[in-house]
């Protein structure tokens, strides 16, 4: 008795295309998407001409600037060719962008447009575009951002820009990065999305379901490592005697203070306390 056998299913050529399309799109879209956003992609003189004058996308001046930054540590001389470019980046409308520009401008010391663009810099309303001017500053010798670059190593206070209801809070000690979400306002039927000025911790916020006046304190934000890294080293440079009661708290063993954070920490009291003798 023969054993019957099942018939097989062979797919058509038809249907093997439709898969091996959808399959190579399943890979492919996630690295297009990498590949336009991740800032250490090499741009041509022409990308980056093109790049920095790209409002419609201000990530595409964000990695032109990046780009420019690299190449600036490298001597690259070519890049001065964008040079006006960059002082007119230090009033663009996105907070990301002039951030970014200010940094750009603190890769070189001698371009003399770029120290009076990051003075204005220090009245930015973000509060990391104020502080990367003040450390582009440092590279000058000019420590007029000495209150700024102090200021990061403080904790960021969230207000209310409007009254309103709290809702959806984060919680207290979570990680948060510049631009994320602390909570939201609930007001007349319209929901405000109230967001972190910098990259850190939450360190205290309001518990969802209290109302708040305009201008309420909403939360404070822990500063993170980097950011208090890079105030650090600046003040072991310019830091006077009045900013000491900002850098003790980091030179404490703790689990919040990484050790690399405390040493540099007492290495910038110490620098700071022999320029006060």
């Amino acid at each position: 008795m023969e054993t019957a056998t099942k018939p097989r299913h062979h797919m058509s050529g038809r249907n093997k295309a439709l898969f091996f399309i959808t399959a190579w799109l399943i890979v492919l879209m996630p690295f297009l998407f990498w590949w336009n956003t991740w800032f250490g992609r090499t741009l041509s003189d022409k990308e980056m001409a093109k790049y920095l004058n790209d409002d419609a996308h201000p990530r595409h001046i964000q990695h032109a600037l990046v780009q420019m930054g690299e190449r600036m540590g490298r001597n690259d001389a070519s890049v001065k060719q964008w040079y006006p470019r960059v002082v007119q980046l230090a009033s663009y409308k996105v907070d990301e962008v002039r951030n970014t520009d200010a940094w750009v401008m603190g890769q070189t010391n001698t371009e003399a447009s770029f120290h009076q663009a990051l003075l204005g810099m220090l009245n930015d309303p973000s509060l990391m575009v104020r502080g990367n001017a003040a450390l582009s500053l440092v590279r000058f010798g000019d420590a007029r951002g000495r209150q700024q670059i102090v200021a990061l190593l403080q904790p960021a206070l969230v207000k209310a820009p409007q009254s309103g209801k709290v809702s959806d809070a984060a919680a207290v000690g979570t990680a948060i990065r510049e631009g994320g979400l602390v909570l939201k306002l609930e007001s007349s039927g319209q929901t405000a999305e109230v967001r972190s000025p910098i990259t850190g911790r939450v360190r205290s916020v309001l518990p969802s379901g209290q109302s708040v006046g305009e201008g309420t304190q909403l939360a404070s934000i822990e500063p993170g490592a980097e950011q208090v890294w890079e105030a650090l080293r600046a003040l072991y440079l310019v830091g006077q005697s009045e900013d000491l009661p900002a850098v003790r708290p980091y030179t404490r063993e703790t689990p919040d203070v990484p050790d690399h954070i405390r040493k540099q920490a007492q290495e910038t009291m110490a620098a700071i306390e022999k320029r006060g003798k």
